[in-house]
């Protein structure tokens, strides 16, 4: 007897194969949408909690935030990749492959998380060969070996999550992750404002939040004997199973490992203006990532979609869904990027206060940096991110992995050093490099979008 599917997913492949493209969009990103920006709240509150102990401490946050993603960018990449394939399969109606590589990604993510906590004795090293700033590793060292324990959970949960965004439970991952939000501010609370705890509470904070988000991956992911559940006699290391999977995910690994590396690279140039400097600039990208994390939201719902209407043979829908997500992305960004703009004052200045006092220069700093970023970001990235979709749901990762460095390496990189060894500006540098390496990577992703649409419709004979 073949693996079959539960009552709930037969309907919703039905819906995203042949429902109207508008409502599929909404019903599965909005969920997703709000997962995302929830998620971002956690690095907001984060930042916040940590102004409260010291300016110097959420620049620490800020700045070892950058390494945990360089690490955390294997499982993030892992999780993306394969979990198109499940949804490729998934729409293609191949439900013992489904069950295959879903069992057999669990698998590999126990190997992965492995080697990350072997990575624990050696953080001091780690931490001095990155660039680290010796303040940032005196008071950071033991909340980034903290953070390694938590990016372990976040790799099994990142892959859990995909899993379900893959099948359309958009609902349950929303639920899930409000408990979460909400454990995890109660914990933090208590130790920062509570306890007065250094930083390295709010890691442990964060362990716990993960580790109830794992146990609810494990309870989910073993109930019943669908295609969708864990199965030890399904795991296959075997070339059908694991090669497309891992071709599709090894430049997602890459891209996502190379662009935090490039934050992290930004951060430290940036600390040539001071500490202060670097804090608002972690503190401007959170504040823009409000919107872009809202159009991730879509992007990552997008690419399901488009590969479950690929795996269909269903290509017209999948750019019915793609135009449809590049409206819906630029929209959405645009109207983030003028209430943001209009509250900015207001934003920052809670940023601005810690247990030290309302810090003035800290709020200027963080206001002058984040007109630029939020000018290039909000509505640029958006277009970038239903083009990501695009590129993610038709498997040509090595156009993303393209794409997202020569944002970091060839568009922001440079241009800062430029900026630093030419020009006499100060900390509005780093804003401006923000901004045009995203308006930047936004033409250059549009440009390659024309011809791969072009591609497409020429490979399956669609009219022009």
């Amino acid at each position: 007897m073949g693996t079959t599917l539960s009552d709930k997913d037969r309907k919703f492949r039905e819906f995203a194969l042949n429902g109207n493209m508008w409502n599929v969009i909404l019903q599965v990103c909005i969920p997703l949408a709000i997962f995302q920006l929830v998620n971002h709240v956690f690095n907001i509150l984060d930042t916040m909690m940590a102004s409260h102990i010291s300016a110097t401490a959420v620049s620490a946050v800020a700045y070892l935030s950058q390494l945990q993603n360089m690490i955390a960018a294997v499982g993030t990449g892992l999780a993306v990749g394969s979990t198109l394939k499940i949804s490729e399969c998934y729409g293609a109606g191949d439900y013992d492959l489904v069950k295959k590589r879903l069992s057999t990604l669990i698998a590999i993510c126990f190997g992965v998380s492995i080697l990350v906590l072997m990575m624990i004795p050696f953080t001091p090293f780690l931490l001095r060969i990155s660039g680290t700033p010796s303040e940032f590793i005196d008071i950071g060292t033991k909340y980034f070996v903290v953070t390694l324990i938590a990016t372990v959970l976040s790799i099994f949960n990142n892959v859990y999550i995909a899993i379900e965004r893959a099948r359309g439970n958009s609902k349950r991952i929303l639920r899930l992750n409000m408990f979460v939000i909400m454990l995890k501010l109660s914990i933090t609370g208590v130790f920062i404002y509570g306890l007065n705890a250094n930083i390295t509470m709010i890691a442990v904070a964060t362990v716990f939040a993960q580790l109830f988000l794992f146990i609810m991956a494990i309870r989910n992911l073993s109930r019943g004997n669908d295609a969708f559940t864990f199965s030890l006699k399904s795991i296959a290391f075997k070339e059908r199973v694991v090669k497309p999977m891992l071709t599709l995910s090894f430049p997602v690994m890459v891209e996502r490992l190379s662009f935090a590396m490039g934050k992290t690279v930004v951060n430290s140039m940036s600390k040539n203006y001071g500490p202060v400097t670097v804090g608002a600039l972690g503190i401007s990208n959170n504040i823009n990532g409000i919107a872009t994390q809202l159009q991730t939201g879509f992007q990552d719902g997008g690419a399901s979609i488009i590969s479950q209407n690929l795996g269909a043979c269903r290509p017209d829908r999948a750019l019915d869904a793609f135009k449809k997500l590049l409206i819906i992305e630029a929209l959405l960004g645009l109207i983030c990027y003028i209430i943001l703009n209009v509250f900015i004052n207001q934003i920052s200045f809670v940023f601005a206060n810690s247990a030290e006092g309302f810090n003035y220069e800290f709020q200027q700093t963080i206001i002058k940096v984040f007109r630029y970023d939020s000018f290039g970001g909000c509505v640029p990235l958006g277009i970038n991110c239903a083009i990501m979709a695009l590129f993610f749901g038709f498997g040509k990762t090595k156009l993303t992995l393209i794409i997202n460095f020569s944002r970091v390496f060839l568009f922001r990189i440079p241009i800062l050093w430029s900026l630093q060894h030419f020009t006499a500006l100060g900390s509005e540098s780093v804003g401006i490099v923000m901004a045009a390496s995203n308006i930047l990577t936004a033409v250059l992703s549009s440009i390659i979008a024309f011809f791969v649409v072009r591609q497409i419709k020429k490979e399956w004979k669609m009219k022009a």
